[in-house]
């Protein structure tokens, strides 16, 4: 896909910002991964995420942390900024939302491998850090979400550069 081509199929970046204040997956969108021949992870850090409480309509604030091994589509940042954006008038648990965000963004990447997690503010004096993750079922993607989330011990940080997926 041309470069143009790609800018012209986009709907949100390059263009002035319509804020929809209300949760909507149809706002995400993808981008090409122009290295499929190479496993690598993207990360990307969003430390001011907001949502509510469904129960009291509260404000919670958190960063939420998305790593995933893209297969053939990347997200695209800004419509990722405006897909989380909307939370902020969604009410939704904590555990609720990384659950909801993984699903979604497993649902228009298709990633190899792909986790949420989200270090959500103290609220009350206790503050939760839900994780989930997946990983395709049958490969070393699916191993690696297995080793993640049952032999991390709760540190669900990225692996460093000495871990390798070959070993898992």
């Amino acid at each position: 896909m041309s470069d143009l081509h790609l800018k012209n199929s986009l709907k949100r970046l390059g263009r002035e910002t319509d804020y929809v204040h209300s949760y909507s997956p149809d706002l995400l969108e993808t981008i090409p991964n122009r290295h499929t021949e190479n496993d690598y992870w993207v990360r990307l850090n969003c430390p001011e995420f907001t949502s509510l409480c469904p129960v009291t309509g509260q404000p919670d604030f958190a960063t939420i942390v998305i790593g995933y091994i893209p297969d053939g589509l990347l997200v695209e940042s800004k419509s990722l900024k405006l897909y989380l954006f909307g939370f902020r008038g969604h009410g939704a648990f904590h555990e609720d939302c990384v659950n909801i965000i993984l699903n979604d963004l497993k649902n228009i990447l298709r990633p190899k491998y792909i986790e949420v997690s989200g270090m959500f503010n103290p609220r009350g004096g206790i503050s939760i850090h839900p994780f989930c993750n997946y990983g395709l079922v049958g490969s070393k993607y699916g191993e690696l979400a297995d080793a993640r989330l049952f032999c991390s011990g709760g540190d669900f940080s990225l692996p460093s550069r000495s871990e390798n997926l070959n070993t898992i």
